[in-house]
């Protein structure tokens, strides 16, 4: 696993705004990153990560194992209990903050490469901006088909009557998995990055993907979201992961 921070003097560490590139070749692994667009006094730190081989020989279980939310906060991902998480996200004014909003989406995309490192996502994913430490309104959401979902500014406009429950997990808090209730289908006003609107009909998967990523710019966790009563289960006692979420027909889709 390798990841990249970008610091300077006066600002602290956060992620690489653009992907780290691999390449495979026989027993070689090379990683690379490189910018056009370095700012004055600004410092870049790769680190990494190796997968160690098991040791046949070992007799007793690994006492330090690394849980899933420790991953997350190893690769940048802001973690329950800070306090950019319960904020409303600031939205951009586009397109005058139109390269503002195109670095926060680069640094998004850096995340979800980062993250697809250690986790299989087959339901999709999705980051949004303050799970990074960016507190703006935007996020992406990739779906099981690998679209990938420009967020600006989202709101929920229009909601169906008809919900589903459907375990959920966060990046900020990944050691465990919620059943949340959430419409089948969402209308989400947003803006391009030329400031324009749009209205998208998003549906079932794909819906509650949206949602949760518009549920942590206005600053609110899936527990909020939980029936009275009910609460997350540990990730051990999970039994969805590699899978897709269950509907009766059609698969998860989005619509302009």
């Amino acid at each position: 696993m390798v990841w990249g921070t970008e610091t300077t003097m006066t600002a602290e560490a956060f992620p690489f705004r653009t992907a780290i590139q691999r390449d495979d070749s026989e027993d070689r692994r090379v990683f690379c990153w490189s910018t056009d667009e370095a700012p004055l006094h600004a410092r870049y730190r790769l680190e990494w990560k190796f997968r160690a081989r098991p040791n046949t020989e070992e007799t007793g279980p690994d006492m330090t194992p690394t849980s899933a939310s420790q991953k997350m906060q190893s690769i940048g991902i802001i973690q329950e209990g800070d306090p950019i998480l319960s904020r409303v996200a600031r939205p951009f004014s586009l397109p005058e903050e139109a390269e503002d909003a195109r670095r926060v989406v680069a640094e998004l995309a850096s995340a979800a490469e980062r993250a697809d490192t250690i986790h299989v996502f087959s339901k999709g994913m999705g980051v949004a901006a303050p799970q990074i430490g960016i507190d703006r309104a935007a996020a992406i959401v990739r779906t099981p088909d690998g679209e990938t979902i420009t967020l600006l500014n989202p709101r929920v406009i229009e909601e169906s009557a008809q919900t589903d429950e459907q375990y959920e997990g966060c990046w900020s808090f990944f050691d465990v998995r919620g059943m949340v209730p959430r419409p089948l289908s969402i209308s989400v006003e947003h803006q391009d990055i030329d400031g324009e609107r749009h209205i998208t009909l998003f549906e079932r998967g794909v819906a509650r993907l949206v949602g949760h990523e518009i549920d942590h710019l206005e600053g609110v966790l899936y527990r909020e979201r939980m029936r009275p009563g009910v609460e997350p289960i540990p990730v051990a006692e999970y039994r969805g992961t590699g899978q897709g979420w269950q509907y009766r027909s059609g698969n998860a889709s989005s619509r302009k």
